[in-house]
């Protein structure tokens, strides 16, 4: 057993219910029968990599999602499609969050954009009536803010450092393998989500065996 003090956390399919399915068939349905090669849980073209690092605008990723298409999709039906992979908050999963608080410094690490963003900050306000995802975190880290993606080493060493972390006595939680094994590259403790794994199933009693 390991010493944690300090917890990541991946936001999509860790903390918020997505289904990238959704989005890959909202696109089909749109006109876009290979979506899924452009975007997927594990790889993302330049453009969705773009977008998430904060490169370029909304306004120009929808013109690339029509040049990619080739079809004249309007604003509201990319955004649309767009954010159909975004379902709900466990409430068990935030309660959870709230209680880990009083225990470990925490700590948010997520691939998003600005589309995402709103999209499920909304989804937040309105499930629980508080301001943003943000109240549960010591800092919440957004790629497309902090200009840093995972599994690239350099947003991890950035949280690392700007946070006095010692990798040792921190976990870092997410259900995509190359960003944990980025984070174990940099020294991180991790535990993949995976297998209907899920964080409230976690043994968080005393400490963290990882």
């Amino acid at each position: 057993m390991k010493i944690i003090k300090n917890i990541i956390f991946d936001l999509g399919g860790v903390i918020l219910n997505i289904n990238y399915n959704h989005t890959i068939q909202a696109f089909q349905a749109l006109g876009i029968k290979d979506f899924e090669k452009q975007f997927s849980q594990i790889n993302a073209t330049p453009l969705f990599e773009d977008i998430e690092l904060g490169k370029i605008t909304p306004a120009f990723f929808f013109d690339g999602i029509r040049q990619l298409a080739n079809l004249s999709l309007s604003n509201q039906q990319i955004i649309c499609a767009w954010n159909a992979m975004l379902l709900d908050f466990s409430t068990e999963r935030l309660t959870l969050l709230q209680s880990l608080a009083s225990s470990y410094r925490l700590f948010l690490y997520s691939n998003t954009n600005s589309i995402h963003y709103d999209a499920f900050q909304q989804i937040f306000q309105t499930t629980t009536g508080k301001p943003s995802l943000d109240i549960y975190f010591e800092k919440a880290y957004y790629s497309h803010i902090m200009g840093y993606r995972k599994p690239y080493l350099d947003g991890f060493q950035k949280i690392i450092q700007e946070n006095n972390l010692n990798p040792v006595e921190t976990l870092f939680i997410d259900d995509t393998l190359p960003n944990i094994e980025a984070a174990k590259l940099v020294g991180l403790n991790t535990i993949h989500i995976q297998n209907g794994l899920q964080i409230t199933d976690i043994d968080w009693q005393y400490n963290v065996h990882v």
